[in-house]
């Protein structure tokens, strides 16, 4: 009997220190999935995979191997359809993901602030955003949306390219077919700007550039570069900046309620330090004194022209319309909290 009293307060005493230490019991262990399934619209090749590569990473060394994670690039596991991706994510077919806010903005209307044209002017007002007021309260209204906000990211500025002239004034525009992703803003700025915007995924994207279906497209240029779009015609590159594109590292909020609170805090931290190292990555030759990625892309025979301040006004008149109209659908008071917090940054 005394042994058996043994055994059983030993078994208890471990079960207590494995609670204190975080480590998942035998029940909560079987509630662990073998493999969790992250959702990326592009490869490691890109800044973008990259950092979900390094959260996986990260992830499976803070947790001991108890959270393992792959990723599946290309958003495969919803074919190919990025703006089905956040629906996919609250529904559990995905149980983590580094999104785009381009890309959820249908499903949430307020990621569409970070898509407002001429916003954001330097990376400075995108972190104004992003890690300040506005950045927790989109991650409040993301909350409600379904799923566990982490932690912010950033795919980049984007960037005007095409195979057909030099752009620099909305005229130039006129009649170009740009392809760009499905978001309603997206489609009325370009309209606006005069050109003919095409909407499509990525994937299919690449092809029509080639065939010369489409005459350009709108992307970071860490994309550019490691798409290889100069080998696609995309010969004509405009710094414009009008809008850039934040990430953000999630999680399904079944998922993340399986898991005990040491390991949710492990993923936490993971996520917000690759979201760190993300960033650096995807700013790399750009953030730099004399933008050493453009100087590259130059050598590639690819013509870059850089927009003054006087040009760029011009296409921040040509969209202020557009601006004004997603203002209210977006909410006039987070928009208006945005524009403050970009007049009162530090530069």
């Amino acid at each position: 009997m005394k042994s058996r009293r043994t055994l059983i307060t030993t078994a208890l005493a471990a079960a207590s220190m494995g609670l204190a230490l975080g480590l998942p019991t035998a029940a909560q262990a079987q509630n662990y999935k073998s493999e969790y399934r992250m959702s990326l619209v592009v490869g490691t090749a890109f800044p973008w995979g990259k950092g979900g590569e390094i959260w996986a990473n990260k992830v499976k060394e803070k947790t001991n191997g108890r959270i393992n994670i792959k990723l599946y690039p290309g958003v495969s596991l919803i074919q190919g359809d990025q703006t089905r991706e956040f629906s996919a994510l609250r529904q559990g077919v995905i149980d983590m993901a580094i999104g785009s806010t381009i890309n959820w903005s249908p499903q949430v209307k307020q990621l569409n602030l970070f898509s407002l044209p001429f916003l954001m002017p330097d990376y400075a007002a995108i972190d104004a955003l992003t890690q300040g007021e506005v950045g927790k309260q989109i991650f409040t209204i993301l909350d409600k949306a379904g799923v566990v906000p982490l932690a912010w990211g950033e795919n980049g500025y984007r960037e005007l390219t095409n195979s057909k002239h030099v752009v620099k004034s909305p005229a130039d525009l006129k009649g170009l077919k740009i392809r760009v992703v499905g978001s309603p803003l997206f489609l009325d700025t370009f309209t606006a700007l005069g050109a003919n915007p095409t909407q499509m995924s990525w994937a299919d994207a690449q092809p029509a550039f080639a065939s010369g279906a489409v005459d350009g497209q709108e992307n970071p240029m860490s994309i550019f570069t490691a798409a290889k779009l100069q080998n696609v015609g995309q010969k004509f590159v405009t710094m414009w900046g009008y809008v850039a594109d934040p990430l953000v590292f999630v999680v399904n909020k079944e998922v993340w309620n399986s898991w005990t609170p040491a390991d949710r805090e492990h993923v936490r931290q993971a996520a917000i330090e690759a979201g760190k190292e993300e960033i650096a990555i995807a700013r790399k030759g750009l953030a730099d004194a004399g933008q050493p990625l453009l100087k590259e892309i130059e050598g590639m025979g690819v013509t870059v022209t850089r927009l003054s301040a006087d040009e760029r006004a011009a296409f921040v008149k040509a969209t202020k319309p557009v601006y004004d109209k997603w203002k209210g659908q977006i909410g006039t008071d987070l928009v208006t909290m945005a524009e403050k917090a970009i007049a009162g940054r530090k530069q």
